[in-house]
Formats: structure tokens, C-alpha cells, sequence
């Protein structure tokens, strides 16, 4: 999808969307569309809401705060009252209390970087958007039945990162998987041509130093990279489908 019709669907639709409560099925589409999920680790309140706004500007409304960061709740919070466009979610949520005290907050989306099945059962019952980690062919199916929208995989560069997708794919076709963990300008596009769903990106988006700098171009630049990857990288898997 260019980044001409991310805006225009920007433009029609997210505005609206978000003035009011998303609906699960929204959340879970609009994630998908994009195909990126920036996660930060910060403890400041302003430092989330510049990343927010800067990513927000450059066609990436996603926002995952880690919870395993001090005030991490305060961080989230502040964010979805700051930025009402941004769809905001808790990351590295490893227990049922932090993940309630997310959508209290009013995360939009849960993720850990492993399977903890009553993070992923606890969300399923409150028809919250969760994409638990997991990393073999037994857990991500385990995540699944319990009830994931998505998979992430990580670390995926320890597992081969783009050849691993590629096998899991084989393997498990519906299973939407997110690929996470080592992600970079370098292996985003191989890693969507070859099934990922999505991307899941860290430092090698949101750099410590053009948070603490106040660079909010760069990130923007970079997210945009990111995105031409991921419109790139489906475009590769839909020719491959039809080869």
C-alpha cells in the first residue's frame, strides 16, 4: 500500500475510528494494514508522547510501551489521553495484573515476548487485541488456540530471520506471524516477502539518541523506510503466489 492511500485512509476513516472505542476487529485490521509496530522502552511520559506524534506523522499510528520499563502504566496512559490517533499497547505484559492495568490504562493491544497462556486466555475473554511471543512451530500454535489475533516470533534473526518465516509459513499458512527481535532497514523486506504479517521494531526505528535529541525527522524517515519495505516486501509475496 502506497503511502499516498495510508494517508487518504487516514484522512476518511482513523479519525473518526478513534474519537470513540475501536472495535477489536479495527484494531486487529489497522495493525495488519500497516505492517509495522514500533515498541519503545522509555520512562518518560513526554519521550512516549514524541515518538507517538512523530511516528503518527509519518503514516505509523502504533505505539508499544514496555511494560518491564519503570511507570510504565503512567507512560502508556498518558499516551492515549495525549494522542487519541495513536493505537496504543502494552508490550513485555508477562502477567494477568499488568495486562489488566494496560486496558484499564487503555492499551489497545497486548504483546509479550513469550507465551504466557493467561495473558493470552485473559484477552481473548476481554476481546482485546494480543499477539504473545513464541518462537517454535508447538508454541505458536499453543498461542493460536488459546486465542491470539497474531504471533509474534521472536528473536527471529536467532531462528534465520526471513528462512524461518518462510518455513513456519509453509507450515502453519493462516497463522499471521509478526516477526520480531533483530529487525532491521536491512531484513525487513525479506522477512515480509517471505509471510510476516507485520514487523515488529525497536531501536533500529526509534533511536535512543533521536528521542533524547528531539529527532523527530529521523524517525520519520525511518518509519517511512520501514513501511516502503513492508509495501515492497507484499508485493514480492503476491508475485510469488502467483509464480
Amino acid at each position: 500500500m502506497s503511502q499516498t492511500m495510508r494517508s487518504v485512509i487516514d484522512d476518511l476513516g482513523f479519525e473518526a475510528s478513534t474519537s470513540g472505542t475501536m472495535a477489536k476487529e479495527d484494531i486487529r485490521s489497522r495493525i495488519e494494514e500497516i505492517g509495522v509496530v514500533p515498541a519503545v522502552r522509555v520512562t518518560s511520559a513526554e519521550d512516549a508522547l514524541f515518538v507517538a506524534e512523530a511516528l503518527a506523522q509519518s503514516g505509523v499510528p502504533i505505539l508499544e510501551i514496555a511494560m518491564n520499563v519503570p511507570g510504565a502504566i503512567h507512560v502508556l496512559s498518558h499516551v492515549v489521553k495525549r494522542a487519541p490517533k495513536t493505537i496504543v499497547g502494552g508490550g513485555s505484559v508477562t502477567d494477568v495484573t499488568t495486562a489488566r492495568q494496560c486496558l484499564d490504562a487503555g492499551a489497545k493491544f497486548l504483546t509479550s515476548d513469550g507465551l504466557v497462556l493467561p495473558v493470552v486466555e485473559f484477552s481473548a475473554k476481554e476481546d482485546a487485541v494480543v499477539f504473545p511471543g513464541a518462537f517454535t512451530p508447538t508454541e505458536i500454535i499453543a498461542a493460536r488456540n488459546a486465542g491470539s489475533d497474531f504471533v509474534k516470533v521472536v528473536p527471529c534473526d536467532a531462528a534465520g530471520g526471513n528462512s524461518y518465516i518462510r518455513s513456519l509459513k509453509a507450515a502453519l499458512p493462516d497463522v499471521p506471524l509478526i516477526a520480531a527481535g533483530g529487525v532491521t532497514q536491512l531484513t525487513a523486506f525479506n522477512l515480509v516477502s517471505a509471510g510476516a504479517t507485520a514487523l515488529g521494531v525497536g531501536r533500529d526505528l526509534i533511536p535512543a539518541e533521536a528521542v533524547r535529541l528531539r529527532q523527530a525527522q529521523r524517525i520519520q524517515e525511518l518509519a517511512r523506510r520501514f513501511l516502503t519495505s513492508v509495501d515492497n516486501g507484499r508485493l514480492q509475496a503476491a508475485g510469488q503466489s502467483y509464480a
